[in-house]
């Protein structure tokens, strides 16, 4: 007779009496084994090593004796799962239906012994389900009983737990104040009325040594003693707790603790903060400028503004042909509309390029400098560089404002005429001759139309810059979703495809061809190096791309050569 091998998993959500010699683990193995060796005359063979889990909520699967439960399933090693009961595997029927997928995989089958039944059969599997919708209940009815209990302690005042913010400790259902600490919480509030803004104020703290106080939990963990944060100071700046009052989600209560704040310095400490907020957006405009206004013109000498447009909280920005933006005749055939990002991304590569080899630079300008002022010549060098490089927008726009004269955008090249006198005032040495000029760079890429603005691509047909489509590839992933679903779903329709997600059948349509993109293409897409010829007009359209993916890469090769 073949041996079963049966392995035992225990679990307790609470490390309650988990130090005694004989604890809940103990009982639920004792009965486990127990019944396994009942099942002798079947063959069944108790395994050795033990699965308990002490101390973790069946809410979750990562428990450690679980995964490696798990792990000796898909091994081979284990032919049966003893519970003592269903909800000490789990308590989520999602989480319970991954494990019986998992288990049905490896061949092994589940037992709870006080239920009596096993998910071989189609009735031990309703039954389980059944049982497992009971206890997501019973959890959900708890979960509603004490977020009620919460809400209504609350209501009256009551401290309902947790970290005691500074300046209190808790004392029973309420919180009593920390003399030493209330005092710097008051400091605090004052200094940030006489700073101005939250990060002046962290400035301040860390000027005059100050740092969070050194507080011991129960458990015997230190918290503290590092400085403090912006984020911790706007959120002990808009804490009514400091008024006296709890907060329940958007419900404030008068609560049963003293106040530390009082009312006057709390409302303008408010206003304060409400002012900044809602100058927000202006700070966030500011710190993105558009570096290369005024320095791009096209082939014709017509100036590219800057310019934006908005969708939610997402802003996207562009150089624009003064004509086209201002809606002349004609404009929107000879116009361009560049993304700024890209453009900016190209222009700063292509400096810190010329920047990175410094000696070549400065001997168009001064023949002497190189020996007289080397070593400094090749700091400022490399510190400008590493701008150019980072994201510090303020910082970048300066930088190009002074080594760049003029960019001239035409439709097989982006030339960029340096500044002469801007990059001897950088370097902090003067031009041999008043008419000394440094040699453009000229970078060899082509406009190539994407949607309604322009890309710029290589001779090679790859993006001169990194830029993958977010959009196409979301519609890819959704196009691959439908197609799973009508594959697996055979009385699914195009129609019903198209009910669901609010839109037509010929949409449905054109995005499922997407579902066929050769996964080569793909990841090309993923990195930003797929040819600007593959949008999603390209890739769905009536003579879309062949279904093949041999056909496809054929397709690739062609508009690389373009």
């Amino acid at each position: 007779m073949r041996s079963i091998r049966c392995a035992v998993y225990t679990r307790k959500s609470s490390e309650e009496g988990l130090e005694q010699d004989f604890n809940s683990l103990d009982a639920q193995y004792g009965a486990c084994s127990a019944y396994v060796a009942s099942q002798a005359s079947e063959g069944w063979v108790l395994l050795r090593e033990r699965y308990d889990d002490g101390g973790i909520s069946g809410g979750t699967l990562a428990r450690p004796a679980l995964q490696r439960l798990l792990a000796d399933i898909a091994t081979g090693r284990v032919d049966i799962v003893v519970v003592y009961k269903v909800d000490r595997l789990t308590r989520s029927l999602l989480d319970f239906a991954k494990l019986v997928e998992t288990f049905d995989k490896a061949g092994t089958s589940f037992v709870s012994i006080t239920q009596s039944f096993n998910t071989t059969t189609s009735m031990g599997r309703l039954t389980l389900n059944m049982l497992l919708s009971f206890a997501q209940f019973e959890r959900e009815v708890t979960a509603e009983r004490i977020r009620d209990k919460v809400a209504a302690s609350k209501a009256r005042g009551m401290w309902m737990g947790g970290s005691p913010p500074l300046g209190y400790q808790p004392d029973g259902r309420t919180l009593a104040i920390v003399e030493k600490d209330a005092e710097l919480v008051r400091q605090i509030f004052q200094l940030y009325l006489e700073r101005g803004s939250v990060r002046s104020l962290c400035d301040e703290i860390d000027r005059r040594g100050i740092v969070k106080p050194i507080r011991i939990s129960k458990a015997g963990k230190s918290h503290g003693g590092r400085p403090f944060g912006r984020g911790e100071l706007y959120a002990m700046l808009a804490n009514p707790i400091y008024i006296g009052r709890i907060r329940h989600r958007q419900t404030l209560h008068d609560g049963l603790h003293p106040v530390i704040i009082d009312m006057p310095l709390w409302e303008a400490v408010q206003v304060q903060l409400q002012d900044h907020r809602n100058g927000t957006s202006h700070l966030r405009a500011a710190s993105h400028p558009s570096p290369l206004a005024g320095k791009l013109f096209d082939e014709d000498g017509q100036p590219l503004v800057a310019s934006h447009a908005s969708k939610g909280s997402q802003r996207y920005r562009y150089y624009v042909s003064r004509n086209l933006q201002l809606g002349v005749e004609d404009a929107k055939a000879n116009g361009m509309r560049l993304p700024a990002a890209e453009i900016e991304k190209l222009v700063c590569a292509q400096l810190a390029e010329r920047l990175d080899d410094p000696i070549a630079l400065i001997e168009q300008l001064n023949q002497g400098a190189v020996a007289d002022h080397i070593t400094k010549i090749l700091a400022v060098c490399r510190n400008a560089a590493g701008t150019l490089r980072g994201a510090d927008h303020t910082a970048i726009a300066h930088l190009i404002n002074t080594l760049v004269g003029r960019i001239v955008i035409k439709r097989d090249g982006v030339t960029i005429m340096l500044d002469p006198n801007g990059i001897t005032t950088l370097l902090k040495i003067s031009a041999s001759a008043p008419d000394a000029a440094i040699a453009p760079i000229i970078v060899p890429v082509k406009l190539k139309r994407s949607g309604f603005a322009l890309r710029l691509v290589l001779p090679n047909g790859t993006a001169a810059l990194p830029q993958t489509d977010d959009k196409l590839l979301k519609t890819i992933a959704t196009a691959r979703e439908w197609w799973k679903q009508l594959t697996s779903d055979p009385t699914l329709r195009i129609a019903d495809l198209a009910a669901s997600s609010g839109t037509t059948e010929s949409w449905v349509t054109r995005v499922l061809r997407l579902a066929f993109v050769d996964p080569a293409i793909v990841q090309q897409l993923l990195a930003g190096d797929a040819p600007a010829a593959f949008t999603f007009d390209s890739l769905s359209g009536p003579d879309s791309i062949p279904a093949l993916w041999s056909a496809q890469r054929v397709l690739h090769q062609i508009s690389l050569a373009r």
